[in-house]
């Protein structure tokens, strides 16, 4: 009697893959990087766009953060990300733009460095979105609960087993894994994309046995015309990165040298900067089409832009020349109400006024860089504003050893005559030093 064969059950099928983060070629609208996050963590991706637009409107980081992730995600169906096209010398409109947009964000952020609360909006604002980001990632990858596995079941799936198990039969053939994308930190990278040969592993160094000989290195092979073009096809467009680079700095420096008489310091800087970095620009625009460019032309330009940033940040009152001022008004009526210095050192000295009792002499005295010292009467009280942007503050109770160095230092003083001097009368001071120190002091008599 035949006995009934048992209908095998199929085994669950697997989870499906979480998706890649991968820049959107379909849902983008300029490099597809909120599309891919929005897919990759199953939200909309407007929210993404609104919420960089926000951080690009409040401090920069918007552009920053877009930038970057166009440079290093790939997009759909490739293995390649711009990052590594400009590492290799292919400096295209994609990868230009993304290095663009990253620079910009970098200036308007360092540009918004002295507003904290700004900059504590766009920390808020990014962590929240980070956390919703990743929070919507794990919920969407999360494999379902599995069916409790009943007795029933495992008998049929026993069962199965022992009816499509051949005793003695060979293993399933499977196919032969799928070969990856080349190793780029292994394999050299040509203009074309492609790798070339494999060698030793070394940068540099005396080439093994079985490394293939390069002309010019070593004893150098004679070379005809054939081999000469062939040569010169087989290493790529000529790099134009240290060209670039002199040709930015003689333009930097051009343009510094023509403002250094006339502008103050940050401007004169803000030009020469100006025009290094539209060289940098132009430069890695052209390696697109003739020539390439490295890494280190990349490094500059971003160094460029950050000492940009750094320069327009500087005060106006900054300027070119070192200078020594010495004020030395006479009587209360010689006391002019400001009195201004771009760099240098300032000295006020109010000593030789009679300040009689009851009577108030105010001045104001600002210092773009340098220090700025005023010596006030003996028996006088004072009454002082300092502000210091970047340097330090002198007192008289204070030892002029005892220099603290602070940003934003900001002091309202009142000093009081020494005991035993003769009453006189009140001295206002307000003073302002963007960059060095502050100094008040009383006359030996």
């Amino acid at each position: 009697m035949t006995q009934p064969t048992e209908t095998p059950v199929a085994p669950p099928d697997p989870a499906p893959a979480a998706p890649q983060l991968r820049r959107s070629s379909r849902n983008k609208v300029i490099g597809g990087v909120c599309g891919g996050l929005g897919r990759w963590c199953d939200v909309d991706p407007v929210i993404f766009r609104v919420a960089l637009g926000v951080l690009t409107v409040t401090g920069g980081l918007g552009l920053v953060f877009y930038g970057f992730a166009w440079l290093l995600v790939p997009l759909d169906g490739e293995d390649e990300n711009e990052a590594r096209r400009l590492l290799s010398g292919r400096v295209e409109g994609a990868s230009l733009a993304a290095v663009l947009m990253a620079l910009a964000g970098c200036g308007i952020f360092l540009s918004m460095i002295g507003n904290d609360s700004v900059l504590a909006f766009a920390g808020l604002l990014t962590l929240t979105v980070t956390g919703t980001a990743v929070w919507s990632q794990r919920r969407s990858t999360a494999p379902p609960d599995a069916p409790p596995v009943t007795a029933a079941a495992q008998t049929a799936t026993g069962a199965a087993s022992q009816t499509f198990a051949t005793p003695g039969a060979p293993p399933e053939t499977k196919a032969p894994p799928a070969p990856g994308p080349p190793s780029w930190w292994r394999d050299p990278i040509v203009k074309d994309g492609t790798t070339g040969p494999v060698g030793t592993g070394y940068l540099w160094g005396a080439e093994g046995a079985d490394a293939p000989a390069r002309p010019g290195f070593g004893a150098r092979a004679k070379e005809g015309p054939a081999e000469k073009a062939a040569d010169r096809a087989t290493r790529g467009p000529r790099p134009i990165g240290g060209l670039v680079f002199l040709l930015a700095l003689i333009a930097g420096g051009i343009g510094t040298a023509g403002a250094w008489s006339h502008q103050p310091l940050g401007t004169a800087l803000q030009i020469g900067l100006t025009a290094a970095l539209a060289v940098f620009g132009l430069g890695l625009v052209i390696s697109a089409f003739v020539g390439r460019t490295g890494f280190g032309t990349l490094f500059m330009a971003v160094l460029t832009a950050a000492l940009l940033a750094g320069a327009s940040a500087l005060p106006k009152t900054i300027d070119t020349h070192w200078t020594r001022a010495n004020w030395k008004p006479a009587a209360i009526a010689d006391v002019q109400p400001s009195y201004q210095l771009g760099t240098g050192e300032g000295t006020l000295d109010l000593s030789r006024v009679v300040v009689p009792a009851g009577q108030t002499v105010s001045t104001r005295a600002e210092l773009g860089a340098g220090r700025l010292r005023v010596f006030v009467p003996k028996g006088v009280t004072v009454k002082a504003t300092i502000q210091v942007g970047v340097g330090d503050v002198q007192l008289p109770s204070e030892s002029p050893h005892d220099v603290n160095v602070e940003p934003n230092q900001k002091k309202t003083v009142t000093l009081p005559p020494p005991a035993g001097a003769k009453p006189a009368g009140t001295v206002e001071l307000d003073l302002h030093v963007s960059i060095g120190q502050a100094e008040v002091d009383r006359a030996a008599s």
